[in-house]
């Protein structure tokens, strides 16, 4: 199915029913979202994304951007934080791990020079000692010039360690699907249902054939300034595209299903109860895994079609990559 098609008809772009626009003044940065019901997931890609479900939401205000280099270093000079990556690994928590890869580091990308097997992420992901947010690329790398860039190299714990501090959370999976459909319920992209209408790039994602070719039609190799593209209905930035993002749900293979009454349309939903999956690299170990959402500059028609609302990831809280940030919301009392 080609990414430049329509997934549901023009009678499907309804906007959503929304709740009324909070009255006090804006908290910096960030965007009201109105709240409303919509209609969540896809019957069109993956299956972990199956089935579409109604879903209500109250009104939040939200992060205009993915929180940003500059942002993330004023949170650590306050409070001294020290991040995921930049601790070495306990080895009562790995006990299967070869003692010399128990080193401070994190998930880089690394793009081979020829084709490879799609099925093997171990041939464009490595873990790097020394990468960190500070370091993303590993030592001798630094975010000189990358202050309005978003954080990287965050766990799930880094993040939440900063909406703590910023007196804000991270949000649920239907908050951000919400707000990333910027009022299109239905809608293919944040956008619309064209990819690159009128021939516009309105996300940092990937063009060519992944991994190893990489054409930078939208000007990026890596991550862009967060404001780069055009934001959506709501506008916000880089709700697709760029970085994937952290929320607070525990990640399931799949959507419950609608209850058949409509009185039964689920509000502020958290997701699962519980993580319920596991690591398959490492199937001695439950490594706990919450929900990614939007997609990133590393998401490409031949590999990863996930520059969508709808899609979603499982993330071991654990991990931290080159390529997952984040963006918090403040919710009504």
């Amino acid at each position: 199915m080609s990414v430049e098609s329509t997934s549901a008809s023009a009678s499907s772009r309804q906007t959503p029913r929304v709740s009324a626009r909070r009255d006090s003044a804006a908290p910096p940065n960030m965007k009201w979202i109105p709240g409303g019901t919509f209609r969540m997931g896809s019957d069109q890609h993956y299956e972990e994304e199956r089935p579409v479900h109604r879903v209500s939401v109250d009104g939040f205000w939200l992060d205009r951007a993915p929180v940003t280099n500059v942002e993330f270093r004023k949170f650590v000079d306050a409070t001294g934080y020290v991040t995921f990556p930049e601790i070495p690994p306990d080895p009562k928590d790995y006990p299967d791990a070869l003692p010399h890869m128990l080193r401070a580091g994190s998930l880089v990308f690394t793009s081979p020079n020829q084709p490879v097997d799609l099925r093997d992420w171990s041939q464009w992901w490595a873990f790097t000692f020394g990468a960190n947010w500070q370091q993303p690329y590993g030592p001798g790398s630094s975010i000189h010039g990358l202050d309005d860039h978003p954080v990287v190299h965050v766990a799930f714990q880094d993040a939440e360690a900063y909406a703590t501090w910023a007196g804000k959370e991270l949000p649920t999976e239907a908050e951000w699907e919400f707000a990333a459909r910027g009022g299109l319920d239905g809608a293919e992209f944040a956008w619309g249902d064209q990819f690159n209408p009128d021939g516009q790039h309105r996300a940092n994602t990937w063009q060519g054939a992944f991994p190893f070719e990489n054409l930078k039609l939208d000007g990026y190799e890596r991550t862009s300034p967060v404001t780069t593209f055009p934001p959506n209905g709501y506008d916000v930035y880089d709700m697709i595209g760029n970085v994937w993002e952290w929320t607070v749900d525990w990640y399931s293979p799949g959507h419950e299903p609608e209850a058949p009454k409509s009185c039964c349309i689920p509000v502020n939903p958290r997701g699962a109860r519980e993580d319920a999956s596991y690591d398959p690299c490492q199937p001695k170990i439950k490594i706990p895994r919450k929900v990614l959402k939007g997609g990133s500059h590393l998401c490409a028609p031949n590999y990863c079609r996930r520059y969508r609302p709808a899609a979603r990831h499982a993330e071991p809280i654990d991990t931290s990559t080159s390529h997952v940030g984040f963006r918090c919301v403040v919710r009504e009392p």
